[in-house]
């Protein structure tokens, strides 16, 4: 009976027009379904992972700065006479292989009260081959003093699918800010 069946089947499929068989087709719908599926699903995973990578490297910097500025805060910085590039060096030290060394941006410095102390992002310039042009500050303070730790760090930033875009510098890099505020101990 299922021979029977079967030619029956094969018998109306040959009288039917081409197009109706294809239209009638269910093999391959799993793949066409796919395909039309893969597609957002693969962008929305990068700007996932990109948004992921983005906050983990921001919190990883905000950890080291928060620990690099107690190095300041109780002293040992101005009584070793730790210059700028030696406490980008011990900056670069605590946060493993996920930043290049070369593009930490440190900037210290101190103010007499707190109403004075300036925490807002500075502005970046750019020279002619897209490097930082800035000079940053390195001003520990004495004792007593009023201090503003900035760690800044320009993070590659992969154009995402789909228009999904995380930079916000000029050059297509994402600037990372960790700032510390804090009175300097009696030392």
């Amino acid at each position: 009976m299922l021979a029977a069946i079967t030619q029956r089947l094969v018998r109306r499929a040959n009288r039917m027009r081409p197009w109706k068989c294809f239209a009638l087709a269910e093999k391959g719908g799993a793949a066409v379904e796919f395909a039309l599926v893969a597609a957002p699903f693969l962008a929305l995973l990068v700007a996932l992972f990109q948004t992921a990578l983005v906050f983990f490297a921001g919190r990883v910097l905000d950890v080291t700065t928060e620990e690099a500025s107690r190095y300041i805060l109780t002293g040992q910085a101005q009584q070793s006479n730790m210059t700028q590039a030696g406490f980008a060096a011990w900056v670069c030290s605590k946060t493993f292989a996920l930043f290049n060394c070369n593009n930490f941006m440190i900037n210290v410095q101190n103010y007499t009260d707190f109403a004075s102390a300036s925490t807002a992002t500075p502005t970046l310039t750019f020279n002619n081959s897209g490097q930082v042009s800035n000079t940053w500050a390195w001003s520990p303070g004495n004792p007593g003093d009023i201090v503003v730790v900035q760690v800044m760090y320009q993070w590659p930033v992969v154009l995402g699918p789909l228009g999904f875009n995380l930079s916000n510098l000029s050059n297509g890099n994402r600037l990372l800010v960790s700032t510390a505020v804090f009175k300097n101990e009696p030392y």
